[in-house]
């Protein structure tokens, strides 16, 4: 269970915007990150999603905070599975237009496939990003 241990603190260590420096232990080298949604269809690595993720939780979305419901790992598929939501408000600077003072509650999940030794090989995010943008007043 070393490998959902792995993922869990991955997790957590995305999730409260410590960028890559504090999520670069649990991550194979290379590891490639994909999400079909908008902001984020130019983000092919795990590392730059784990900085994207900071740069909006330290600044446009500064304060949000997230809610894990559930987790889950699959052993014979090497899967970990986390079910959460994310609030924010934006009423900092930074993102696409002035803060609009508007806030989103936004359902998602991290499908992480882990390598043979453990660490995070591949992310994948599953997240309504319109649904998201549209309740921020970004789109």
């Amino acid at each position: 269970m070393r490998a959902f241990e792995t993922a869990t603190n991955f997790f957590h260590a995305c999730e409260t915007l410590q960028g890559w420096e504090g999520c670069k232990d649990y991550v194979a080298t290379g590891a490639t990150f994909s999400a079909q949604c908008e902001p984020l269809v130019d983000i092919h690595l795990v590392e730059d999603y784990c900085e994207w993720m900071a740069g909006l939780g330290k600044g446009p979305l500064a304060g949000c905070e997230y809610e894990l419901h559930s987790s889950s790992y699959d052993e014979n598929n090497r899967t970990a599975l986390f079910f959460a939501t994310f609030k924010g408000k934006h009423a900092s600077d930074g993102g696409p237009v002035a803060p609009t003072q508007q806030q989103t509650t936004t359902d998602y999940v991290y499908a992480l496939t882990m390598d043979s030794t453990g660490k995070v090989a591949k992310m994948c995010k599953i997240w309504n990003a319109p649904w998201a943008l549209k309740e921020l007043g970004w789109a």
